[in-house]
């Protein structure tokens, strides 16, 4: 089985129903439906095999959200052609990278974009081939696939040096899907919303996979507006809301009539990429009448736990584990810590990618050989901290890379920025390790504050909530944290302190 066997349940079986709504410039709507969305991926997926393109390969896209993304996507799955989505944000010498690591025959891209690749890249505008492809068969030309077949590679955001690719075949991305469709109870009845970019696997792996499987309703915007999204919610009406901690935030600033309308047709709003605030949890709840639901995922493994649907939705928490995954929180000599106590978080099951592209080094690194059971598939080392209640649900700690060692205790930074979120006025927190002669390592806070906000009160306020070793020996104001396209905190990007 491959993805356009789930897909089918939509382009066939739902071919007069609107799939798709997407504004111009202008505000105006384009509706298209799944039987539209079949003719003109099979018609672009004959001009790709027209253009040489065969199962295996690869082509990137530089591309914006929109229906062209779409119809090339789906025309790449119809012929077994690896996607490897690029970030839109991303300068010459970042695509420099992922194309010569990839190695992809063309990039699909806009004018617009074009002026960011490297000299020498084969660029294909999506205009053009629009206009080519209009005038193909539109008859279905497939490729019988199996289901450990590539079907995107999908660089990790680099947060700590140079990304790397992570290979997500089809049964990764179908074993996703079917989790999320039943965890979450997506129909064809609901109404998605899509702001997320669709070149990270929370906007394309979770959002239009399970969008084309169930048959739902999407509008696709080009990005999260928040001058305007109020206007969107209300005059689209959605019931399901994918979003990352920045988004929330910013609906937060929804005045209180409009959030409780917004909320009275909303079914469930999702929040993952980065750790979501307890406190913005619960203003959002008591805004919109909705507690989000928070999950845990990464470009090499999809989704890994969540919270339930159906119970208890915990502050800080980023739930239990999707059917079939299995989970492990080891110490530094990769026993198993007891309940209670940080660790490294590993997992295992079908949404597992099969591999870093290229990249064996990597994969060594990366996975562990299953002793527990013989024949089972290795453990993926998620660089990830945790810790599990004794009820099974599991907290995020940072990363392990992230850990402080200082005089020689543990300090966790994710704990210090929580705190430092609770005080009145801080709107965004990092907290990373400096060296130091004496004691190794000691944490440093950077801060963006509002303006009346007292950042010399954050010592006085971390003493008495922390212990001594925990407090940071400075607290830093900047005007923001160098993020990802997905809200992640590049730590590595900070100012360096003591600040020049």
């Amino acid at each position: 089985m491959q993805l356009l066997d789930l897909f089918d349940h939509s382009l066939l079986a739902r071919h007069d129903r609107v799939a798709l709504e997407v504004p111009d410039d202008t505000g105006a709507l384009s509706t298209v439906t799944f039987g539209e969305l079949e003719t003109r991926s099979n018609r672009m997926a004959r001009l790709l095999a027209a253009r040489g393109m065969r199962t295996g390969d690869r082509l990137a896209f530089l591309l914006p959200n929109g229906a062209a993304f779409i119809d090339c996507f789906l025309a790449c799955v119809k012929l077994g052609v690896i996607v490897v989505p690029v970030n839109v944000l991303y300068r010459e010498r970042e695509i420099a990278h992922i194309l010569d690591d990839a190695s992809p025959v063309a990039v699909v891209t806009t004018p617009t974009l074009a002026t960011s690749l490297p000299s020498g890249s084969v660029a294909w505008e999506i205009e053009a081939m629009w206009r080519d492809a209009a005038v193909l068969d539109a008859t279905r030309m497939t490729r019988a696939l199996d289901g450990e077949c590539p079907a995107l590679i999908v660089y990790t955001s680099g947060t700590t040096g140079r990304s790397k690719g992570a290979v997500l075949t089809h049964n990764n991305c179908m074993a996703n899907v079917l989790s999320l469709v039943t965890c979450w109870q997506i129909t064809s009845a609901d109404r998605y919303l899509a702001v997320l970019p669709l070149f990270h696997v929370h906007g394309l792996g979770n959002g239009v996979l399970t969008w084309l499987a169930t048959g739902c309703r999407m509008r696709l915007l080009e990005r999260f507006d928040a001058a305007h999204i109020a206007e969107d919610f209300r005059d689209f009406a959605p019931t399901l809301f994918f979003g990352v901690p920045t988004m929330y935030v910013r609906l937060l600033e929804v005045p209180e009539t409009n959030a409780r309308a917004i909320g009275a047709h909303m079914r469930l709003f999702v929040c993952g990429s980065a750790a979501l605030p307890a406190h913005v949890l619960a203003a959002f709840s008591a805004r919109f009448g909705h507690t989000i639901l928070e999950r845990y995922g990464m470009s090499e493994t999809l989704m890994n736990l969540g919270n339930p649907y159906a119970g208890e939705r915990r502050p800080g928490s980023v739930g239990l584990p999707f059917p079939g995954v299995a989970i492990r929180i080891v110490d530094g000599a990769r026993h198993d810590v007891p309940d209670g106590t940080i660790g490294e978080l590993w997992v295992r099951g079908p949404n597992v990618f099969r591999g870093y592209w290229r990249r064996p080094d990597a994969d060594a690194e990366a996975f562990v050989a299953a002793t527990d059971a013989p024949g089972r598939a290795a453990w993926f080392r998620t660089g990830d901290l945790a810790e599990r209640a004794g009820d099974g649900y599991v907290s995020l700690r940072g990363r392990r890379t992230d850990l402080i060692i200082s005089g020689g205790f543990n300090i966790y930074p994710r704990e210090i920025e929580e705190v430092l979120l609770e005080r009145p006025g801080i709107r965004e927190a990092a907290v990373v390790g400096v060296a130091d002669e004496r004691r190794g390592e000691l944490p440093v806070a950077y801060v963006v504050a509002d303006d009346d906000a007292s950042v010399a009160a954050l010592d006085a306020d971390c003493r008495s909530l922390l212990a001594s070793f925990k407090v940071p020996r400075a607290f830093v104001r900047v005007e923001a944290l160098p993020r990802t396209a997905l809200g992640k905190v590049q730590k590595h990007l900070l100012p360096p302190w003591p600040c020049p």
